[in-house]
């Protein structure tokens, strides 16, 4: 027999960037520990949130714990029976303990020995019962950024108090305590719209009538409701909704029942850039824009309210009249800001902070500058065209949108506005295209700058601020990053990789270290452990891009890494040519003959002796073994010059097509031989035949895939 459960935790508005992971959470621990007492049915457990509850809803519990077994260890077989086999003091006491006949006990074996055992069987739990243990423990592992206390400073925290609790296991209350509050079968409507009490008999129950007190509990609900409305609203006008995801999951987060209104603003503010009448109408005051057909602003704009309209109109006027003045804040903002040129506002740098012992803004953008230079020539000397004049002037005055006005009221247009100023004020397109872009990206799936410059200011800009804050100690810990490294690292990452540098990170590294190092004189980089800490830094980020964006198998990724991690965009490239040739039987089984070379070696000392030594041809037997060195001897060179010209694939191929000759070499050659000439030339062997084709991936990371996922063999080069 099976029941339906229904959790709720009603409280005070929780903040809508919280609530996504909020609901993973609790879906994650609730299924976790309904399985774990063995009550979880044929469906998982679904969650939903709105801004006041977190739901929980599973429609098939079973209705007890299943019934178990408990095996309880005693003493000893010797301490509890003669050796004619009769009970001792001993046994007679652990029967009586454990409430079981002398007669019923048993004897076990275990690691230390036999023992006498007594078989316990205990019928499981009701359901009920379980829960009512299980929704507490929940409850205080739910993960938040913050928590909060309102009964005492002692008491239960929580992301924000809780007002109601709701739990239901086949129509009948669970009954717990939580913060003071006492579970029952009462929930609450809209705050604003039918915040009164209701009583609910199940979840099909639950979700009708929370609708009716204007509640929608399922965010694609909300999200629908919203785009349906705009889209009503703007078809008339032969307007269109701008595309804003990351603000319409927002909007979902923010409301209950949300309504979509349709205001207008006056279109003289259409002569400000649009980037800012878009950021104070998104940032700001969360509506979203609309564009003509023609794909430019339209002075209106949509607002979603957490009401079921606004008949009257009131709501409306209201909307445009916050955001004339925002628009007018902004328009001033503009032409007193453009009154001074971004070079003057240089010296207003120094009073704005960056980071502790690492000074000002001013100090940063004297760094700034060299280490984008730096990347220029190098960039340039790689066979690419960096403007180094360009990248100077964008260096200099990429950070001194910090000091106008509109940026300390919108920070969220910082080096935005710095380009369109920049712009305005006569600054080559180039500079300014650089300086616009030189934040990009802020996340995995935002595109990098446009331009070569840009994308070297960009670098210049990220990797400063990892290096000089990983020098002083301000290494981002837990969920605690305050200076935003590992997005930094995350866009470096990335920027390198779209625009196909070609630097040395540890070159790249060191350079920027040194600049930090000759600007701040009591500061210790700490040399190349600085250096080597940054770049497995961002050497995570690589990982993480190369897994979850290109779709590289783990182990692929340390394969690859292992050989070397000096290049991201020669990493790419060997990544590329594994991935296309993995499937292959030759290449996998390759990968399990060089992990067991590898275990070989090192069970036999230390690698680098055995690599410094040279394979002696005179001590080499006829057969499998002296075909492993011809052949070997045949391909390096192949392989070497395929690799110099970053021909992967065919490089890998050739390497792969060594299989059955190193197959045929572990058949019938005895590595380990008790002749010591025999056995340190063979040993040499293998290690230079372990050097010298692991430069591109090395093939003991591999991970085998079962033989029924093995495709057909390479085909052999002609090695004549």
């Amino acid at each position: 027999m099976k029941g339906e459960f229904l959790l709720e935790i009603g409280c005070e508005e929780v903040p809508a960037s919280m609530i996504g992971e909020a609901c993973g959470n609790l879906q994650e621990l609730l299924e976790g520990e309904v399985r774990a007492a063995g009550i979880l049915g044929d469906r998982r457990v679904e969650t939903f949130a709105t801004p006041r509850r977190l739901i929980a809803y599973c429609p098939d519990l079973l209705q007890a714990e299943p019934d178990r077994v408990d095996e309880l260890l005693g003493p000893p077989r010797g301490a509890a029976f003669t050796p004619d086999g009769k009970p001792t003091e001993a046994a007679k006491a652990f029967a009586s303990k454990h409430r079981v006949l002398v007669e019923a006990l048993q004897i076990v074996r275990t690691p230390k020995g036999e023992y006498v055992a007594a078989l316990r069987r205990l019928l499981g739990r009701p359901t009920a019962e379980v829960l009512a243990e299980i929704f507490p423990r929940v409850f205080t592992q739910l993960r938040f950024p913050r928590t909060m206390y309102w009964t005492s400073r002692n008491g239960l925290r929580f992301v924000r108090p809780i007002r109601w609790l709701l739990a239901l296991y086949a129509g009948r209350v669970v009954k717990f305590d939580l913060g003071g509050v006492t579970s029952s079968r009462y929930t609450l409507g809209h705050r604003a719209l039918g915040a009164r009490a209701i009583a609910v008999k199940n979840f099909a129950d639950y979700r009708r009538k929370l609708r009716r007190a204007l509640v929608l509990i399922e965010p694609g609900e909300r999200r629908a409701k919203i785009l349906c409305e705009a889209k009503r609203l703007l078809v008339g006008k032969r307007l269109i909704l701008r595309h804003d995801p990351e603000l319409l999951e927002e909007l979902i987060n923010l409301t209950e029942y949300p309504t979509s209104i349709l205001g207008a603003f006056d279109p003289r503010f259409l002569q400000l850039p649009p980037e800012i009448l878009v950021t104070v109408m998104r940032d700001q005051q969360k509506y979203f824009s609309v564009l003509d057909r023609a794909g430019g602003l339209a002075p209106h704009f949509v607002a979603i309210l957490d009401l079921d309209g606004d008949a009257s109109g009131i709501i409306r006027t209201q909307h445009e009249r916050v955001l004339r003045a925002r628009f007018q804040d902004a328009e001033f903002f503009w032409h007193a800001d453009l009154r001074i040129k971004l070079e003057d506002r240089l010296n207003q740098l120094a009073a704005v902070v960056f980071a502790e012992r690492l000074g000002s803004y001013a100090a940063k953008v004297a760094r700034l500058g060299q280490l984008a230079s730096w990347l220029g020539k190098n960039v340039s000397a790689d066979g690419r065209h960096a403007d180094i004049q360009v990248l100077s002037r964008a260096a200099q005055v990429a950070k001194c949108d910090l000091t106008t006005q509109m940026v300390g009221e919108f920070p969220e247009l910082q080096g935005i506005v710095g380009g369109l100023y920049a712009r305005a004020q006569g600054e080559s397109e180039p500079v300014a295209q650089a300086v616009y872009e030189h934040y990009r990206p802020g996340a995995i799936d935002e595109p990098s700058p446009t331009t070569l410059e840009g994308a070297l200011l960009a670098l210049a800009d990220k990797i400063d601020s990892v290096v000089a804050c990983l020098a002083v100690g301000l290494a981002p810990s837990g969920s605690s990053d305050p200076f935003g490294l590992r997005r930094a690292a995350q866009g470096a990452v990335k920027i390198i990789v779209d625009h196909k540098l070609k630097l040395s990170l540890p070159q790249m590294l060191s350079a920027a270290a040194a600049i930090v190092a000759s600007q701040v004189n009591d500061l210790d980089t700490r040399g190349a452990p600085l250096v080597a800490s940054v770049h497995e830094f961002l050497l995570e980020r690589a990982r993480y891009l190369f897994r979850e964006t290109q779709g590289f198998a783990h182990d692929e990724i340390n394969a690859v890494l292992a050989a070397d991690c000096s290049n991201l965009v020669d990493v790419q490239a060997r990544l590329k040519a594994i991935h296309k040739l993995r499937p292959s039987q030759d290449f996998e089984l390759l990968s399990t003959a060089f992990k067991r070379i590898r275990n070989i070696l090192q069970q036999a000392g230390n690698q680098e002796v055995w690599m410094a030594r040279a394979v002696e041809p005179t001590q080499l037997q006829a057969g499998p073994e002296r075909d492993l060195f011809e052949i070997f001897q045949r391909l390096r060179p192949r392989v070497a010059e395929l690799r110099s010209h970053q021909a992967y694939e065919p490089a890998l191929r050739l390497i792969a097509s060594l299989r059955p000759y190193v197959d045929r070499f572990f058949d019938r050659v005895l590595v380990m031989s008790e002749d010591e000439a025999l056995r340190k030339n063979r040993l040499t062997l293998l290690a230079h035949l372990l050097r010298e084709f692991s430069t591109i991936a090395d093939f003991a990371e591999i991970v085998p895939v079962p033989p029924a996922a093995a495709a057909m063999p390479i085909q052999e080069d002609d090695h004549d």
